[in-house]
């Protein structure tokens, strides 16, 4: 009996590490068919969705999740309960869905819904839909779901809503029921509270009814512009607007979401990207002259934007680009951005720039925003603040300034969480925003230290090209980075995201050994990291000496071709300190210092430095 059970543990084991190690990639697929009229008097809509599934996974599915975002915007939702007991609410939120009367709320509704033409059982459970089917859908397989629902815009509160603080009238995110991504580590039926969000990768085909004054921008090509005109028609086209309404038909390819706008009094500008994609620009009208000259300055900048993000990451793939005024703050969605527009010029510009980024970094490269929230926010901080550096003319030495004291302020607060928290786990807003934005641009900066700029310019590209339309993870990431560089780097990924420890190396001694000095340093932090050590002598040369992390199993290049450097024997991240000697006395020293360029995030600097003067 025991042999049989060590025969059958031993089985179960083979066939768990073949399921552990069965990496190969999958992705489900989605077409999504909606029709929708809108009322403006009373915010409501009446929609039709055939949605036609295609299970590319290896696994029977029996059931599968929606999405009903607007449910969040009642009394008493998960995103309303949370607000009023999380330690410092988003003041944009605060207990103001509580407050919501009937008429205000955001609700979607599914009146019908059939799996190839047979009714299926669902439950709505807060903003999920979860559906029970009538036959699994096998691997490879394809069904047709037809949905009717209707819903409700509610005030604007959080990204979607009606009738914002600057005068738009829709900012219409999140609002039609949106199929749960299923992928290799199951259904991602996450309840809306405040976060992020996951889609599934597919081709939109929508058509809007709504009011003839009404002027829309959004996700998708127009299909129908000499119908609809406002400047979407070729120059000289004869517009033929028929009836009260217009059926406004978008197409969106190859995209994970569907987001539109629309407001009466929408100034519709477009511009051409040389090379690359037609701007669109949507912002109301105003007598405020300053607001009005923002925006048409705004637009050559947004070329400019385009162009940088297109040579630094990899060249747009869609023909259009939308940058609209509406929400409540700034949010990406597919080939389109909804901003608020009542700004200083720089701050229209650095919103622009932080969701223009956001179209490689999620609706391109769509990593799960809920689980790994400091990829999307902080690679898009990383490249968008050096965006703003080149097109605003900043020339700052250090562009990332802000972004390290950012994290240094977290790492030292007391409430900083794992970036593997899931994003609407953490305790406190503050801890989230500093984590995923500050800390998660400068996991990237950082690399540039670790593997060398050089190499990190590379790995960006190289991530784009290898992962667009697709579903990245922190280890997809960090697998391209250790093949560009030839470095381990799992210890950096590990050390970074999945733990708190902090990196903090000091200069301990410097003592004189006849005619060489020995310098001891210290790694204090529980972080280890390579070492960059420059010394600078009293005749004026310069010479660094360089200490690779033994687990790295390589070494970087030279970030300074001309000065001299000596590469050291390996630092294990065991041992608390290493010595190393200089081949001149003391006496010549005019100072050392740890990392000058400052991209290593040691959270005590004051300590990285010696110099001949101190006492």
């Amino acid at each position: 009996m025991i042999s049989k059970i060590i025969s059958i543990g031993f089985l179960i084991s083979i066939f768990s590490v073949t399921a552990q190690n069965n990496t190969s990639y999958w992705q489900q697929h989605v077409d999504y068919k909606m029709n929708v009229d809108m009322n403006v008097k009373n915010f409501q809509y009446t929609g039709t969705q055939e949605l036609v599934y295609t299970n590319n996974s290896p696994d029977s599915l029996n059931q599968v999740f929606y999405h009903l975002y607007f449910n969040a915007f009642q009394p008493g939702s998960e995103m309303d309960v949370r607000s009023r007991n999380i330690a410092d609410p988003d003041p944009r939120v605060m207990d103001r869905i509580s407050k919501l009367s009937p008429e205000e709320i955001g609700y979607l509704k599914v009146s019908s819904l059939k799996q190839n033409g047979k009714k299926v059982q669902y439950e709505v459970a807060g903003t999920i839909l979860e559906v029970q089917l009538n036959k699994a859908i096998a691997p490879g397989e394809k069904v047709t779901f037809s949905m009717e629902f209707n819903g409700q815009v509610p005030n604007q509160i959080r990204r979607s809503g009606r009738n914002s603080k600057e005068g738009v009238a829709l900012s219409m995110t999140q609002w039609y029921p949106k199929i749960a991504e299923y992928d290799f580590e199951g259904w991602h039926a996450d309840p809306y509270i405040a976060r992020e969000f996951h889609g599934v990768w597919g081709n939109f085909d929508v058509t809007i009814n709504i009011d003839k004054n009404y002027i829309l921008g959004g996700s998708g090509y127009l299909q129908n512009p000499e119908e609809i005109g406002y400047g979407y028609e070729k120059p000289g086209t004869k517009v033929k607007q028929k009836g009260k309404k217009l059926a406004w038909h978008f197409i969106a390819p190859n995209v994970h979401d569907f987001t539109w706008a629309a407001d009466p009094e929408y100034i519709h500008d477009v511009v051409q990207v040389p090379d690359g994609p037609v701007l669109h620009f949507l912002y109301k009208k105003s007598d405020d002259k300053a607001f009005i000259e923002n925006w048409k300055k705004l637009q050559p900048k947004s070329v400019d934007l385009m162009n940088y993000f297109s040579t630094t990451i990899g060249k747009y793939p869609y023909d259009q680009y939308s940058i609209i005024q509406g929400g409540d703050g700034g949010m990406e969605y597919a080939m389109c951005t909804l901003i608020t527009g009542k700004r200083s010029f720089g701050s229209l510009v650095g919103v622009t720039a932080h969701e223009m980024a956001h179209a490689w970094f999620q609706h391109i490269l769509a990593t799960n925003e809920a689980k790994h929230e400091w990829m999307d926010e902080g690679f898009t901080s990383y490249i968008s603040t050096l965006a703003m550096d080149k097109v605003m003319e900043q020339n700052k030495p250090n562009p990332m300034k802000g972004m390290y004291q950012g994290y240094f302020q977290l790492a030292t607060s007391g409430i900083e969480q794992p970036q593997s928290t899931h994003a609407d786990r953490f305790s406190r807003n503050g801890a989230y925003g500093a984590s995923a934005y500050a800390k998660g641009a400068v996991f990237m900066a950082q690399l540039g230290y670790v593997i060398g700029q050089e190499n990190l310019t590379k790995t960006i590209k190289k991530y784009y090209n290898q992962w667009k339309f697709k579903h990245p993870t922190p280890n997809d990431f960090k697998r391209i980075a250790e093949k560009v560089s030839g470095m381990q780097l799992d210890w950096y990924l590990t050390d970074w995201t999945q733990t708190t420890n902090t990196i903090d190396y000091s200069i301990k001694d410097v003592s004189e050994k006849g005619n060489t000095t020995a310098v001891t340093l210290e790694r204090l932090g529980l972080m280890p990291m390579p070492i960059d050590i420059y010394v600078e002598y009293n005749d004026g040369s310069k010479e660094s000496f360089y200490i690779p992390l033994r687990m790295m199993r390589k070494e970087k290049e030279n970030p300074f071709p001309k000065t001299k450097r000596a590469v050291l024997s390996d630092w294990t991240w065991t041992h608390p300190t290493y010595t190393f000697n200089i081949s001149k006395p003391k006496s010549d020293i005019k100072s050392l210092k740890i990392d000058i360029t400052e991209q290593m995030a040691d959270v005590d600097k004051k300590n990285n430095e010696y110099s001949s003067t101190q006492p």
